[in-house]
């Protein structure tokens, strides 16, 4: 059994301090077998707010993943965002903007869906296509592969952002790869579903663990618990001007035959 917390969005230099010390004991209380940052660490990608991120990473006592998001590249600064625009991801989060991890239940692979061009609609590199296809090769096929993006290729009915580009191609590419669950963030709107389109994904979406942009949600966080086939997603949440993350919903899927499907639990 493996345990996963994943967390998005903190928007350092838009978040709530209070929350700081709260969300940190309450990560390093679940024992995770690793964390997951979907993205967004920053408000501005300003040093000052990267170094923020970084001191709060370094509390984490699980092994990290964190792959950028939309507002992780300078938004003052063009020519550095044309041209070195991960820089100070690189610099102050990780030399990688897509890192691999080898889990129990399978492998957890970043990808980078931030796109210097456009100011906050994600995409799909082929290069990111082939990376994820190369690390999702199981001869056995077992476990579960893990996909972790900052944007949503597939968006809840109502959103208001723009699709990531190509975002129908980039989910059957995506399923072809072999994934078989997507992390992600950006809308600061908590879901888990399987897609639409593409059964054989399930979308894990968190909110914001700590910014203050709530958009009628409360700052949270997901704990998935992976066996076999089948994933638990539990909701953990501080709650109106609650401090203190609570467990407020749980959802639990099984693959049978290539399709998630829901279940009472694991």
């Amino acid at each position: 059994m493996t345990r996963i917390v994943h967390i998005s969005d903190l928007h350092f230099g838009r978040d709530r301090p209070e929350l700081h010390e709260p969300l940190l004991s309450h990560i390093n209380g679940l024992k995770a077998d690793l964390v997951v940052v979907s993205g967004d660490l920053t408000q501005r990608a300003r040093t000052r707010q990267f170094r923020q991120a970084r001191r709060f990473l370094d509390r984490i006592e699980a092994p990290l993943l964190c792959v950028p998001g939309n507002h992780d590249i300078p938004f003052f600064n063009p020519l550095m965002r044309l041209l070195h625009p991960f820089l100070p991801f690189k610099r102050h989060i990780s030399p990688a903007t897509e890192q691999v991890v080898q889990v129990a239940s399978g492998p957890v692979v970043g990808v980078n869906t931030v796109d210097p061009k456009a100011w906050q609609r994600g995409a799909l590199r082929s290069s990111s296509l082939a990376r994820l296809a190369r690390a999702f090769e199981r001869p056995d096929g077992q476990g579960l592969a893990i996909a972790v993006m900052h944007h949503p290729p597939e968006q809840g009915e109502g959103a208001q952002k723009t699709p990531m580009l190509g975002a129908a191609s980039a989910l059957m590419q995506l399923r072809d790869c072999g994934t078989d669950i997507i992390l992600c963030g950006h809308m600061h709107v908590w879901r888990v579903s399987p897609v639409r389109t593409a059964g054989g994904v399930l979308l894990v979406q968190a909110g914001t663990g700590l910014s203050s942009r709530l958009r009628g949600h409360p700052n949270d966080l997901n704990l998935l618990i992976l066996s076999g086939q089948a994933v638990q997603i539990e909701r953990h949440a501080a709650e109106g001007k609650q401090t203190e993350f609570r467990c407020i919903s749980r959802s639990a899927f099984y693959k049978p035959a290539g399709m998630w499907r829901s279940r009472k639990g694991i």
